[in-house]
C-alpha cells in the first residue's frame, strides 16, 4: 500500500511537471515567435476566407526586411484609432513609387502582375512616394479593403507584429501563404 501510494505521488509530480512546462513553452512560443490569427474580414479575398486561421511568425523581421508580397498582421497607423490588428500584402517598399491606374499597381512605374486579385482596383490612385522605414500595405480584395491607399498615414516598420505564412484552418484550406507578386 504504501508503494502504491508513492507511485501515485510520482505519477502525479511528473503529470504536473509536464503539464508546467508545456504550458510554459506554449506562452513563450505565442508571445515571441509564432501565434494564430482569425481573419475577421474579407480584405485579403479571395486568398484569405473569412474565419480562416493563419500562422503568424512573429520572429522573422527581427532577422531580415519585409519583402513585396509578404501578408503581413500591423497594428494599423495610430491615426486611424483601431486597436485591431489588421492583415494585408506588402506593396511597396520604402523609397519606392507607387500608383494605381488602368486597373493595376505600378511601382516605379512597372505594373505588377498580382494572380491573386480577384478584381483589378476600379480606381485610381497617386503617384505618391513610400518614405523610408515606411510600408504600403494593400488588400488582396482590393476594391473592398481599407489599406494604404484610403489611410492618409504610412505604415511604420515598428508596427509589424508578423508574417501570416500559412492557413490551418479550416483543415481542407490547409496552405503556405506565397508571395506570388512580380512585374509584368
Amino acid at each position: 500500500m504504501i508503494l502504491m501510494n508513492t507511485d501515485l505521488k510520482e505519477f502525479l509530480k511528473e503529470t504536473i511537471t509536464i503539464i508546467v512546462i508545456a504550458f510554459v513553452l506554449a506562452m513563450v512560443l505565442r508571445t515571441f515567435v509564432i501565434e494564430g490569427r482569425v481573419i475577421p474580414t474579407g480584405s485579403m479575398l479571395p486568398t484569405l476566407q473569412l474565419q480562416d486561421r493563419v500562422l503568424v511568425n512573429k520572429f522573422i523581421y527581427h532577422f531580415k526586411e519585409p519583402q513585396r508580397g509578404d501578408v503581413i498582421v500591423f497594428d494599423p497607423p495610430e491615426v486611424l484609432h483601431s486597436d485591431k490588428p489588421y492583415i494585408k500584402r506588402l506593396i511597396g517598399l520604402p523609397g519606392e513609387k507607387v500608383q494605381i491606374k488602368d486597373g493595376k499597381v505600378f511601382i516605379n512605374d512597372k505594373a505588377l502582375s498580382e494572380p491573386y486579385l480577384a478584381a483589378p482596383p476600379n480606381y485610381e490612385y497617386g503617384p505618391v512616394v513610400v518614405p523610408k522605414g515606411c510600408l504600403f500595405m494593400m488588400g488582396d480584395n482590393r476594391n473592398q479593403s481599407f489599406d494604404s491607399h484610403m489611410w492618409n498615414a504610412w505604415l511604420t516598420r515598428d508596427r509589424i507584429l508578423g508574417k501570416a505564412f500559412a492557413i490551418y484552418w479550416p483543415i481542407s484550406d490547409i496552405t503556405d501563404l506565397k508571395r506570388e507578386v512580380s512585374f509584368e
